[in-house]
């Protein structure tokens, strides 16, 4: 397992993933002030990581054609989706919790509060990761930490104070 986690803190799909979790988190946080059904949550984070992915599939797609000046290959394909599963992902990634209400095992407003302080955490983590693969002491890889994870409070703040 630590394998894979090395492997993926390696690869290009970090920032995917984070760009991904960022949309999860701002979805999550105005569809908290506007509640529906555990289901129509579920299917709307569904919906939003695949209305996301088709946007990154096809400007990728039309930015390597661009850039190569030629139809892209299959290898340029898989790379492209790879990266786009990853922005799915980290949209989708809270709708676990929501697939949980959904199921009756959580409450809605446990989901809400779930969802956002783990996307927090996994935005952080990435954070963290960075600090340390770079070098950084864990002293200051935690200051990198807090300081991404200050773009989640900031949202989570603005839109507590706008409601």
């Amino acid at each position: 397992m630590w394998r894979g986690i090395e492997e993926h803190l390696g690869s290009e799909q970090v920032s995917r993933v984070i760009y991904g979790a960022i949309i999860g988190m701002a979805l999550v946080v105005v569809l908290e002030h506007h509640p529906t059904s555990p289901a129509a949550t579920t299917a709307t984070l569904f919906a939003t990581a695949l209305a996301v992915a088709l946007a990154e599939l096809y400007s990728e797609v039309i930015g390597t054609t661009t850039r190569l000046r030629q139809r892209i290959e299959r290898h340029h394909l898989r790379h492209i989706l790879t990266d786009v599963g990853a922005v799915a992902f980290g949209i989708l990634f809270p709708d676990i919790f929501f697939m949980l209400a959904t199921f009756g095992l959580i409450e809605l407003s446990t989901a809400f509060s779930v969802a956002k302080w783990t996307g927090l955490g996994l935005i952080a983590f990435y954070g963290f990761c960075a600090g340390r693969l770079s070098g950084s002491s864990i002293a200051w890889s935690l200051v990198q930490a807090f300081a991404v994870a200050l773009i989640g409070i900031a949202l989570i703040g603005f839109k507590a104070l706008i409601h």
